[in-house]
């Protein structure tokens, strides 16, 4: 027992000293807060320059404590008020300080239609076009026609009101700072605001001439990018919504009796939905006889293409059908803003159907570039030479031409390409 004992007491009065210090230091030195207090906390610096204010405070309340019982009536009154100015938020802590102008502008980076926020600089669409295809155009393809699923940066004009419209920089977007703001906020994909001012000016000013909105010579800078004029600039209009239709929805419907009198406007008969027995072989014949001759006209029609039909293979035996199938596949090279065949229609450059030997800029509904439309007040015509030319080097062969392709370098693809459009006169 004796032994037990000399084991036990040390621990015993060890454990009661560590227990009894750790009360009287947490005792000593946590004091709790009054419950109007609770909710307002204040820095240690605030704490520490309002200590003597604090002990001041305490001593002119005791001397009023008397006061304030003889009118406990008054008090009733001031307690509910003094309880709710507690309450109040009090100073939150400061974190840090206070970020410099520097450091703001860093991530402010907001550029607003009427060109504040701009940062100076400039780009020209050349600078623009070699930087697009380095870094965009692996999702907006190298003339901003768009790869797979990723979206079109230009083409789609007078697509809006279609009911499946292509919405692009140049046919749906009012303001150039838009286009501005998000490439330099946001893009390259994976690389964010990697972009400097001047190649951001350049990128957007590709993206400009890719939409047939400014020529190849043209440079973007922060002085002119106020000057550019987007065309559906006014396709948006305010939504007044809450003025115009909201307080038509919020008045009590009409349930019942809410016509005067029902008024027979038309009889049947005389909008012929049923005809009367009696008229009803007269209008038979009356059909027959507007049929007839649409009747003569569609085998008229059918023999005139019967008759093409059988004249289109001499003309194609002329051309080689593996050059054919060789142009097919050196065109997909323009298919991004060309088309052919039937049902084709102009998109970012003009139909080809019947491009060789036809006069150039001939197609109507295009806006072609001044230097095309030049050349159709020359009656310059789309020999095979002259196209032969051009696909080598569209830039060089017509000088301001707004074609964004840089030709073809194989020969045989070009005389291919040529071939494959004959197929289409």
């Amino acid at each position: 027992m004796s032994k037990f004992l000399n084991l036990f007491a040390p621990s015993l009065g060890g454990a009661a000293a560590v227990l009894g210090g750790a009360y009287i230091l947490a005792d000593q030195f946590v004091v709790d807060m009054p419950a109007p207090a609770r909710g307002e906390l204040v820095t240690p610096a605030e704490a520490e320059s309002h200590a003597p204010a604090a002990e001041e405070t305490a001593a002119a309340d005791s001397d009023m404590a008397a006061v304030e019982t003889a009118e406990a009536e008054p008090e009733a009154v001031a307690i509910p008020e003094a309880t709710e100015a507690a309450y109040e938020p009090g100073p939150t802590f400061g974190l840090g300080r206070e970020a410099t102008d520097e450091e703001i502008a860093a991530w402010d980076v907001n550029v607003m239609p009427d060109g504040r926020g701009l940062p100076e600089g400039s780009g020209s669409v050349l600078d623009g076009e070699t930087l697009f295809v380095e870094r965009c155009a692996v999702c907006h393809g190298d003339f901003a026609e768009g790869v797979g699923n990723w979206p079109s940066l230009a083409g789609g004009e007078g697509t809006l009101a279609d009911a499946d419209p292509v919405k692009t920089v140049g046919s749906y977007w009012p303001y150039l700072s838009t286009a501005f703001d998000y490439v330099h906020r946001s893009m390259p994909f994976g690389d964010a605001q990697s972009l400097t001012a001047d190649e951001t000016y350049a990128i957007v000013a590709y993206i400009l001439y890719s939409n047939y909105l400014v020529e190849d010579d043209f440079v973007l800078s922060d002085e002119n990018f106020l000057d550019v004029e987007m065309p559906n600039a006014d396709g948006f209009i305010v939504d007044d919504r809450a003025e115009t239709e909201y307080p038509d929805w919020r008045t009590e419907p009409c349930m019942e009796n809410c016509k005067d009198a029902v008024e027979i406007t038309m009889r049947a008969t005389v909008l012929d939905v049923t005809p009367e027995e009696e008229n009803a072989e007269e209008t038979a014949d009356d059909e027959q006889m507007v049929e007839e001759p649409v009747t003569e006209d569609s085998t008229e029609e059918e023999a005139a293409e019967a008759t093409a039909e059988m004249a289109q293979p001499e003309e194609d035996e002329e051309i080689d059908p593996e050059l054919v199938a060789a142009g097919e596949a050196a065109f997909r090279k323009c298919k991004a803003c060309h088309q052919v065949g039937d049902g084709a229609k102009n998109r970012t450059g003009p139909v080809l159907n019947g491009v060789v030997g036809r006069v150039a800029g001939a197609i109507e509904d295009f806006r072609y570039s001044n230097a095309l439309e030049d050349l159709n007040e020359e009656d310059f015509v789309w020999t095979e030479e002259h196209l032969a030319a051009f696909l080598e080097d569209p830039r060089g062969y017509i000088k301001g031409n707004r074609m964004s392709f840089a030709g073809f370098r194989d020969e045989a693809d070009i005389e291919a390409v040529i071939a494959y459009l004959r197929t289409f006169e």
